[in-house]
Formats: structure tokens, C-alpha cells, sequence
């Protein structure tokens, strides 16, 4: 099975870049599944129904949230309704939706598992007994696993790659916007990348107009950061192959590409 994984969608350039590159990106990968994280979809803070549909519609097939799930309120009307969105599994046990859901391509099952890092966040329950526990149970229906891990500290990222080395089929790192350079095959089988990247305003401070942030660091002082409505784009993500047998990763690449990029597909 071939994943295809959409690093952060950032506002409406983030999902304009998406519409606009995944179809190529699919055919050029011949990806069988394609996983997007959206918790920054609706205008750099949340999703909406309206959102999801569409980034279904465009051939998402499971989308993936992190610390701003709660962003819009609407969330909480459709979250349990859907299969396919679903939230860090280890917020409170009283939240709504699930942290895992599993999709079946080509006769193939793969489960996918949200969680949500501890280390400079707010505090939710241990990630690293959650995994264990989801992935047992994911084993049970099938030996492929894909963890997105959204967590601020890229030593709670690498972390969890070596706790779930031989468990995961796949762990890739959310949340810092930043496409880091670390992909690699652990030891026993699971592709890892600390950070998959952006998908949004390219000459911004991680998807944030860089003045308001410049002000920000500048003056101490409050102000609301904006997602930017026009301006050049990004898309970051990777395409890992993971053996359908024993669930074992057999190739990661990362993606990563710039509007003023030629993109040949």
C-alpha cells in the first residue's frame, strides 16, 4: 500500500494548494490512500463542515486534527458523524469524535491514529500508553499502522518513532510547520520523518502574516495572528510504500513544493 500524507493545511492557500497539486501528486505516486492533517484548515484554526467535504471531495480520504480541533464550534455537531476526521486519541475521554479509524483500499486495511504531544502544549493523557493501546487493537483487524503525531518538541517526536519502532507501520511528526530533513526506516520496520511540514502561505511565518508575528516578537504585545489570503504557496507532505503483508515500511520520501516550482506530474 502507497500513503500519501499531506503535512498542516493552512487557510485558503494551504487548500488551494491542495486542490490544486493532489490529483497530479496521486497519479505521479500512485497513492492508494491519502491522509491530510487539517486542524489548521478554516483560516489557520479549526475545520469546518464545509472544509471537510470539500478536502474529501478533492480525494482526501482521512483527515487528521491536533490542539486547535476545538476551534470551530461546529466541529462539535459533525465530528461524530463522520469516519473519516478524527482527533488526537488521547484528549479527554469526555471529548467527542475518536483518535482512530481504520480504511480499506484494494482488499487492503490500514488503521490511522491521532495523537497529540505533551511537551510545551496544554497537558491530555499520555501519548505513549495510548499508542500502545490503539495499536494493539489495530492489529487485531490489520498489521499496517499509521501514527500522526502533532507535538511541539522534536524530541517527543523522535521518541515516539523509537516506542513504536516494529509497532507502527509509519509515524510522522504535525504541528511546527517546518519540514524537517530526518526521514528515515527504523531498524525494524517503521518509516519515521519528525515533522511532515506545511501546506500554506509559503513567505509567511509559518502560514501567519509575517508582520503581525515580526510586531509580536518586536513589542511583547497582543495581537491576533491572520492566515494571508493571496501570496505563494507550499505544499510539504510524503508518500511512504508499507509492505501489505507484515505491515513493514519499505520507502519514504518527503514532498515539498513551492508555487514557483515547476512541478512535473
Amino acid at each position: 500500500m502507497k500513503v500519501l500524507f499531506i503535512g498542516d493545511i493552512v487557510g485558503s492557500i494551504g487548500r488551494n494548494m491542495l486542490y490544486d497539486y493532489l490529483p497530479r501528486l496521486k497519479r505521479k505516486y500512485a497513492a492508494d490512500v491519502i491522509i491530510a492533517n487539517g486542524e489548521n484548515a478554516a483560516s489557520g484554526r479549526g475545520i469546518t463542515r464545509a472544509i471537510f467535504d470539500d478536502l474529501l471531495r478533492a480525494g482526501v480520504d482521512i483527515v487528521t486534527m491536533g490542539n486547535h480541533t476545538w476551534d470551530q464550534k461546529e466541529i462539535y455537531d459533525f465530528i461524530d458523524e463522520t469516519e473519516y476526521l478524527i482527533r488526537p486519541a488521547n484528549f479527554s475521554e469526555e471529548a467527542p469524535g475518536k483518535g482512530m479509524t481504520t480504511i480499506t483500499k484494494n482488499g487492503i486495511t490500514m488503521s490511522v491514529i491521532n495523537l497529540h504531544g505533551r511537551t510545551f502544549l496544554p497537558p491530555h493523557a499520555d501519548p505513549f500508553e495510548k499508542a500502545d493501546l490503539l495499536i494493539e487493537e489495530a492489529k487485531k483487524i490489520s498489521p499496517l499502522v499509521f501514527v500522526d503525531f502533532h507535538a511541539e518538541a522534536t524530541s517527543e517526536k523522535i521518541a515516539m518513532g523509537w516506542h513504536l519502532d516494529g509497532k507502527a507501520s509509519v509515524v510522522v511528526g504535525t504541528h511546527t510547520h517546518v519540514q524537517t530533513a530526518d526521514e528515515r526506516i527504523l531498524p525494524n520496520g517503521t518509516a519515521y520523518l519528525t515533522d511532515a511540514g506545511m501546506t500554506g502561505p509559503y513567505d509567511e511565518v509559518l502560514g501567519m502574516k509575517k508582520e503581525d508575528v515580526i510586531y509580536r516578537f518586536k513589542t511583547n504585545m497582543p495581537v491576533r495572528f491572520e492566515v494571508p489570503k493571496k501570496g505563494r504557496a507550499q505544499l510539504s507532505g510524503l508518500i511512504v510504500e508499507i509492505d501489505d503483508l507484515n505491515g513493514k515500511a519499505k520507502s519514504i520520501e518527503r514532498i515539498l513544493i513551492n508555487e514557483d516550482h515547476r512541478f512535473e506530474g
